[in-house]
């Protein structure tokens, strides 16, 4: 039998997963709450982007209705706390594209096409993380961020 030393123990690997297993248990937590609050976020970037598309769509058919398409952009987000729908706007635009007049009155000068109207829709909503990032060591990350989705839309 071969006598073992007291530095042999040391030299050993038994038990060497479970020390880093130890060691990096507590970034998975860390990782978790990331991943959920990224994924909210995008959420709400993904729910915002929809709301300011089906109001400009339904704004293109109804471009006086900008009350119709506030309420569009809100019934299309109703789960999102806090939206916020910019008052849209609606002009003239030459059928090309290059010149545009604010206002449904003036018709922009277009050189033989015809004017379309165009609709410009906006909406933000503020994002609260769950997890409050600025005493993980992140740095100076803010308690909330404000996201804001933009569309417009023409009708033929």
């Amino acid at each position: 039998m071969k006598k073992r030393n007291r530095f042999d123990l040391l030299r050993g690997e038994h038990g060497a997963s479970l020390v880093e297993l130890a060691l990096l248990l507590p970034l998975f937590p860390l990782l978790l709450l990331g991943a959920v609050d990224f994924g909210r976020a995008f959420y709400l970037q993904m729910e915002l982007a929809g709301a300011v598309h089906a109001a400009a769509m339904y704004g293109s058919q109804n471009p006086s209705d900008t009350a119709g398409m506030k309420t569009v952009a809100q019934d299309d987000a109703p789960n999102v706390p806090g939206l916020t729908v910019n008052t849209p706007t609606y002009g003239r635009e030459c059928s090309d594209g290059t010149s545009y007049s604010a206002g449904p009155g003036t018709m922009p000068a277009c050189t033989g096409l015809t004017g379309v109207y165009r609709v410009n829709v906006t909406v933000t909503a503020t994002y609260t993380p769950l997890f409050p990032w600025s005493w993980a060591g992140m740095g100076r990350i803010p308690s909330s961020f404000t996201f804001s989705s933009s569309a417009s839309a023409r009708n033929r």
